[in-house]
């Protein structure tokens, strides 16, 4: 999307895309191809249906903290959804305005982990007494992008990294990664025939060499039929762990959505269709396989 340097919050979403960006090759590659394949003049034409957080349900961290600075710049607080298998609660967020992302924001139930994933999450956690959003100047946009890219606690050895991993998959991403942009979204169902399907973008995709994530098929569908996702897996990148150790684990991914008309739209023409008039919303069944993008039986397909 472009960037409105005047308007807060997308300094904000600049300031969160752009180190994405630089450290997430897929991202740029795909673009590069897009514009050779005719489907953009420029990366700014793609429409970002969504980012996404992951976060730990620890106190003074967690959803109820990060979700303060979007709620601050006007996004409204939409559907819980809950993850049993994966230990999550999860919700989004509606823009202010159409243009705009919708977020996706998910929280590990931390307590319902052994005790020993606890005791090593809480060993980095627990030097955090109090919500570092607290802290922000809302309105500084420098200040908040910055937020999610700072060392909230100590880098994690790699024993306990992967002590977490065993058991939690999620949980080790986050205590590497923390509060960085875990994926952004292509709104596929606004790009030019035939690529505004999402089998035909995949097959796009496959073509440019884009490995995808199969947890649930490549595509995942909602129920009522009207949401279609599927994503990239992610890549694997040199992690920096406490006493100068280094591992590979993976990284973000990059995401792509097909939001089909509303029954009572189904007949328009669907070029430039109001987000208003098609599918909304999140569902729990294709969230759960995305978030498989970065666990080890997806990324060891693409290295």
């Amino acid at each position: 999307m472009h960037f409105n340097t005047n308007i807060p919050i997308e300094n904000i979403l600049k300031a969160l895309f752009e180190p994405y960006r630089k450290n997430v090759e897929d991202v740029d590659f795909i673009n590069a191809e897009m514009v050779k394949a005719g489907m953009i003049a420029k990366p700014e034409d793609i429409e970002n249906d969504h980012i996404a957080f992951r976060t730990l349900g620890v106190p003074n961290l967690g959803l109820k903290s990060i979700e303060k600075i979007f709620l601050h710049h006007g996004y409204q607080k939409r559907d819980h959804f809950y993850f049993e298998a994966k230990k999550l609660d999860a919700y989004w967020y509606a823009p202010p305005k159409e243009l705009y992302p919708r977020i996706f924001i998910s929280e590990l139930r931390v307590n319902d982990l052994s005790q020993q994933a606890q005791n090593i999450i809480t060993k980095y956690t627990k030097t955090i007494t109090k919500d570092p959003a607290d802290s922000l100047d809302l309105n500084n946009t420098e200040q908040v992008g910055n937020f999610f890219y700072q060392p909230l606690w100590e880098i994690p050895t790699i024993e306990d990294y992967d002590l977490l991993a065993a058991e939690s998959e999620y949980a080790s991403w986050v205590i590497y990664n923390r509060y960085y942009l875990n994926h952004y979204t292509i709104s596929v169902h606004n790009l030019p025939s035939p690529y505004n399907k999402l089998e035909e973008f995949n097959r796009f995709l496959e073509n440019i060499g884009i490995v995808l994530n199969t947890s649930g098929g490549k595509i995942k569908t909602s129920k009522d039929g009207l949401l279609k996702q599927s994503s990239s897996v992610a890549k694997m990148i040199t992690a920096n762990f406490a006493n100068g150790k280094t591992k590979k684990i993976s990284g973000s991914y990059v995401e792509f959505a097909e939001r089909l008309p509303l029954k009572a739209y189904e007949k328009e023409n669907t070029q430039g269709l109001d987000r208003e008039k098609r599918r909304d919303g999140f569902e729990a069944g294709n969230a759960d396989r995305i978030f498989e993008s970065t666990y080890d039986e997806q990324t060891k397909r693409s290295s």
